[in-house]
């Protein structure tokens, strides 16, 4: 098929000259047309917890089965991560609310694990004149689980970064408190939209960090439906 055709084709599939979009013969647009980067979800393994927010988060359920002595505290969740760069941070005992001289058997250790992957918007099939020129939404999902650990469990940062992968053009972080007063065991949906960022973004980087515990038995936080999505819209914002 000739490049004019593979062009036409992708102007078919997302109505880009109706929206004023750039369509330069430069790009090659049979790799655009193949990889479908417009309304597509870029990121990979979005639920890697194997959960999914259309469906309640599973109850939690006591083994009541004393941990191994020699064996040393769990602090990672069990999952599928591939395509996921992780890592764990362990928090200090919290002992500011045990009076003196009170000894405790137990105390919850709670950790940070933090799951980050880059996007790389030219390799997914953009295109320097859409990035650059018409600048379209990118839109931002994700949903974590009511653990009800702790007030604090769910940590998100995303940066739009330049050609070099280390300048921040944009920038959107969330850490939202929990309500502990009430039980509630849901997904919570996390969303932003980048717009009007200005020229030069190639990359999305995306980190979140959820909370887990361990005290006798390890607790975690799911998270699921992550998301990245480049629109064929743009909106004025940041």
């Amino acid at each position: 098929m000739a490049a004019a055709e593979w062009k036409q084709k992708c102007d078919t599939e997302w109505q880009l000259k109706s929206k004023s979009i750039p369509m330069p013969d430069s790009v090659d647009w049979k790799t655009v047309y193949e990889k479908k980067p417009l309304g597509r979800n870029l990121i990979k393994n979005p639920s890697p917890h194997g959960v999914t927010h259309n469906v309640p988060p599973p109850e939690r359920e006591l083994t009541e089965q004393r941990p191994d002595p020699a064996q040393p505290p769990r602090f990672e969740p069990e999952g599928d991560f591939t395509g996921w760069s992780t890592s764990t941070e362990v928090l200090p005992y919290d002992t500011s609310g045990i009076p003196p001289g009170v000894v405790v058997c137990n105390l919850p250790q709670f950790s940070w694990f933090s799951l980050e992957q880059r996007v790389d918007l030219k390799a997914e099939g953009l295109w320097d004149e859409l990035l650059d020129q018409f600048q379209p939404d990118i839109v931002i999902e994700d949903w974590y689980e009511e653990s009800q650990l702790h007030e604090s469990i769910y940590q998100l940062n995303v940066k739009l970064l330049g050609a070099d992968g280390q300048t921040v053009i944009k920038e959107y972080s969330c850490g939202p408190k929990e309500n502990l007063e009430e039980y509630s065991h849901n997904w919570k949906q996390v969303s932003h939209v980048f717009s009007g960022y200005g020229p030069g973004v190639r990359y999305v980087l995306f980190h979140h960090k959820l909370k887990n515990q361990f005290m006798v038995e390890f607790f975690g936080t799911m998270v699921t439906g992550s998301s990245v999505i480049v629109k064929t819209t743009k909106s004025s914002g940041a």
